[in-house]
């Protein structure tokens, strides 16, 4: 297994989620070496939730799944990029795609992609 560099940042690094065919940005969050190690083995996306402070597979609660094509690491050994294939329409927990649905426009900021899921309905809250 690639030992990637946990100790630099604390014990977490960045991996950025990259559509493998559109190369879209979908998001960005964080895996610790569990994480990194579940991802690898099973193939499917396994990140760590800062605020929850535990692993969070993706896709777990609302299916939208994020099977790996790829993995891109930096030189450093401190960044990933997984290339994945988006089960379902929807990277965002906000029922966006991408979690870079918003633009800045005029000093402002203004949603520029569409809803694909309710997420209160999808996560009952």
């Amino acid at each position: 297994m690639i030992d990637l560099d946990f100790d630099k940042s604390g014990g977490l690094i960045p991996a950025i989620a990259q559509d493998y065919l559109t190369k879209e940005i979908l998001m960005q969050a964080y895996i610790n070496k569990e994480a990194w190690e579940l991802t690898i083995k099973n193939n499917v996306a396994v990140y760590y939730s800062r605020s929850r402070k535990s692993l969070w597979k993706k896709g777990e609660t609302s299916g939208n799944v994020q099977k790996i094509k790829e993995i891109k690491v930096d030189c450093d050994l401190d960044s990933v990029i997984f290339l994945v294939e988006q089960i379902g329409d929807a990277a965002c927990h906000k029922g966006y795609r991408s979690c870079y649905y918003r633009s800045i426009k005029n000093n402002d900021l203004k949603i520029t992609g569409d809803l694909i899921f309710d997420p209160k309905v999808v996560y009952k809250k």
